[in-house]
């Protein structure tokens, strides 16, 4: 049993919430209408009212590996939310997601301050993360 379950407070969607999320993660699955695993991880969905909404101080991190898999998050998660930038989005239930391939940690903690900073800049005008952009400003200089 999992210590920790991230538990989602929706006005009145947790139902629809919870069905699109399992949609879009391979080896997930409805545990009951409200309760679900994303690849392993188990979730509660709640509809508590409009008391409470959800802010980018807590967002989902989903660690890609390649840049398919980042678009095809991007894509389906961001489907009626909004694009923001650096990887961040806000589906249509207004949860915040980070769709980051592992490239980008790695890059960005390079023993070379140079390289690091200039992904950094990179990373900082992109909305979708690119891979291969990334992998440009490494390489400059």
């Amino acid at each position: 049993m999992q210590k920790v379950t991230p538990f989602l407070w929706f006005d009145g969607q947790a139902e629809e919430a919870a069905k699109f999320y399992v949609s879009i993660f391979k080896n997930s699955k409805l545990l009951s209408p409200t309760t679900f695993h994303l690849d392993g991880q188990e979730f509660i969905a709640f509809n508590g009212g409009p008391h409470f909404t959800f802010t980018p101080a807590i967002s989902l991190f989903v660690n890609c590996e390649t840049q398919q898999e980042v678009d095809e998050f991007w894509e389906k998660l961001s489907e009626g939310g909004e694009k923001v930038r650096c990887g961040w989005l806000k589906d249509k239930f207004g949860v915040s997601w980070q769709i980051i391939p592992s490239i980008l940690g790695k890059l960005l903690h390079d023993k070379d301050p140079e390289k690091s900073a200039r992904v950094r800049n990179a990373m900082l005008q992109m909305t979708k993360i690119d891979i291969e952009g990334l992998k440009r400003a490494y390489s400059q200089g």
